[in-house]
């Protein structure tokens, strides 16, 4: 197992009860910076959480971006740390945090421990593809990966009524990545360069799907059979990455995160 580094190496292939505090906010403010980078954020609003380790009494503790800031904006250090009730625990940047975030992502991290990191998006191609009744179809390579794997949530308004948690809950199940209707969609990532993965081949997926059906011709979906088989190719893959610790992908990126936009580990 590749030990912690805020420099050269990265917190991102450690399991998550491994994770140190500074490792996470290393990666999560790189994930945001990626997201920015790759043209999916949406002002200042969505979100990447991640999920902290308890605190002394055991409270429930996670990281979420603070309200204001673009996502080429956040830093490892304006991270802000807030409970499963939505109290502010520490708030460096001191504007708080979107209520709406808390809602959705919270939700999700009190329910589903194996979930790190919880990445949501407002992306145009990810819109329309959960503005349509057929969702995401297995069109190619890139979305037989999520054949099988994706819960749906319907839309019920701007998320910040907390009784709607345990719906979200509810839909997404034990799946990874789900559609909320008309509205965007989720991932969830037992580490936070897995998170920002599934939401990069997700993003490609959508947009392949209304390039192909833009054209007027008649799409070729994949089988079941070859959908599924792919999708296994894809699990097990992503299984190795976590077993073995080693992730040149997400390195690339902080590679690339280093070249461009160097701020966000400060």
């Amino acid at each position: 197992m590749k030990p912690h580094s805020i420099g050269g190496q990265s917190a991102a292939t450690t399991s998550p009860a491994e994770y140190d505090e500074a490792a996470l906010r290393h990666d999560l403010a790189a994930a945001y910076r990626m997201i920015a980078l790759m043209g999916m954020d949406d002002s200042i609003y969505t979100h990447i959480s991640a999920r902290l380790a308890d605190g002394p009494d055991g409270q429930k503790r996670f990281l979420l971006n603070p309200f204001g800031l673009r996502f080429d904006e956040v830093t490892a250090s304006t991270l802000v740390t807030i409970d499963e009730l939505g109290n502010v625990l520490d708030d460096p940047y001191g504007a708080g945090v979107n209520a709406a975030g808390f809602t959705i992502h919270s939700a999700v991290h009190m329910a589903r421990h194996d979930a790190t990191c919880v990445l949501h998006t407002h992306t145009v191609a990810g819109v329309a593809i959960s503005s349509v009744k057929e969702g995401l179809l297995p069109l190619n390579q890139w979305s037989a990966q999520f054949h099988g794997a994706i819960a749906y949530h319907d839309y019920e308004g701007i998320a910040l009524d907390l009784d709607e948690r345990s719906r979200i809950v509810s839909d997404l199940g034990a799946k990874n990545v789900m559609f909320l209707r008309n509205h965007g969609v989720l991932v969830c990532g037992r580490t936070i360069a897995e998170a920002v993965r599934l939401a990069l081949n997700l993003e490609r997926s959508c947009k392949a799907q209304i390039a192909a059906l833009s054209m007027g011709l008649t799409p070729a979906p994949l089988s079941d059979n070859v959908a599924a088989h792919t999708a296994g190719q894809y699990a097990s893959s992503y299984d190795e990455i976590i077993r073995s610790g080693n992730d040149p992908e997400w390195m690339a990126m902080l590679r690339l995160l280093d070249g461009k936009t160097p701020g966000y580990a400060a």
